[in-house]
């Protein structure tokens, strides 16, 4: 009855959709094509968006291109952020943005180490006597690391993102992204390094997330719901059926990625359930609790990066277009688990 229900909805959602010219929609990455935007190429790929009726253009970030002000100025309708705390700074600096849905349950960043100097255990880490981590993170989830896990500052260098002095140095330890790096690793390295995400360890900070202006949101609730809705259908289809379109698509785009990399990187996203996990298993990919808003920025105002009361968290997100179980009925007929 449930998953008819869903699905009337869902011809709903559709039928509605149909009654509209195109809407053209833009949305902006936050980094050059990669699996870690599969969902939303697949969108494009498979025609998701288009029986939405939306006519979406992807828009990439990179190493030189900064999306974020894009959003604020009007120039692109929804963005893809990294997580929570740029959406905090949002709110605490007045833009007129919110979050309308969290593709990853858990935000990718992690601590990676070679096999076989202890750093097994998550705890040990602390110990490493060289931290390769980048300025933003030094100024970010470092300071969350020492005020909840003991890590200390006199061990930092600044990671440049070149691997070298990482692989040249066994005790060492860096920062990474954990669908990406432990790739580049094994590739130049030749072994399997050890990986430690931070959301397994209390960094509770969704990822991936989409905003929107709140003027977007106010004015045309149907547009983005249509848009979270096309989103979430891309990254079941993306994870679970053919994604062959979508990967070339991105290797179009950004001829650095190999279909091999895009794989492996899709095999650990499944391993680490970074999308399709903890909430999202109740109420379907995107899904967010104010809950949980409030206990990672809990642990952001004892980290030091926030005071107290000092952003508005009713203002960072809203839940009106997630947790429908959008979704969970075309991934049971694809066999995801």
């Amino acid at each position: 009855m449930k998953s008819t229900i869903r699905l009337a909805a869902l011809a709903l959602t559709l039928t509605a959709a149909a009654a509209f010219a195109q809407d053209k929609v833009s949305f902006a990455t936050n980094w050059k094509a990669q699996a870690a935007h599969g969902g939303f190429y697949q969108a494009v790929a498979d025609g998701t968006y288009k029986k939405f009726g939306l006519d979406v253009t992807l828009v990439q970030g990179g190493p030189q291109v900064n999306n974020r002000p894009l959003l604020p100025a009007g120039r692109i309708d929804f963005l893809m952020t990294g997580n929570l705390l740029h959406s905090f700074d949002n709110v605490k600096n007045g833009v007129p943005t919110v979050v309308v849905a969290a593709m990853f349950q858990k935000d990718p960043q992690a601590l990676i180490a070679h096999p076989g100097q202890g750093y097994e255990s998550f705890a040990k880490l602390k110990d490493a006597p060289l931290a390769l981590i980048a300025k933003d993170g030094q100024f970010s989830w470092w300071q969350w690391l020492k005020v909840t896990h003991g890590f200390k500052d006199e061990v930092l260098k600044p990671y440049n993102y070149n691997l070298g002095p990482f692989l040249a140095n066994p005790k060492a330890i860096q920062q990474g992204y954990s669908v990406a790096e432990p790739i580049y690793v094994e590739n130049q390295g030749k072994f399997k390094p050890v990986v430690h995400l931070l959301a397994d360890h209390g960094f509770s900070t969704y990822s991936t997330v989409i905003e929107a202006r709140t003027d977007t949101v106010r004015d045309k609730p149907q547009l983005v719901q249509r848009f979270v809705d096309a989103s979430i259908l891309g990254w079941v289809n993306y994870l679970y059926g053919d994604r062959k379109a979508a990967n070339a698509m991105m290797i179009k785009e950004n001829p650095e990625m190999t279909e091999a990399e895009i794989e492996a990187s899709v095999a650990l996203m499944k391993q680490q359930g970074i999308v399709d996990s903890g909430e999202a298993l109740r109420n379907g990919i995107g899904a967010m609790s104010a809950e949980r808003i409030q206990d990672f920025y809990a642990q952001m105002v004892k980290a030091g990066l926030y005071k107290p009361g000092e952003v508005d968290l009713a203002q960072v997100a809203t839940l009106q277009f997630v947790n429908k179980k959008v979704g969970m009925d075309v991934k049971a007929k694809l066999g995801g688990r």
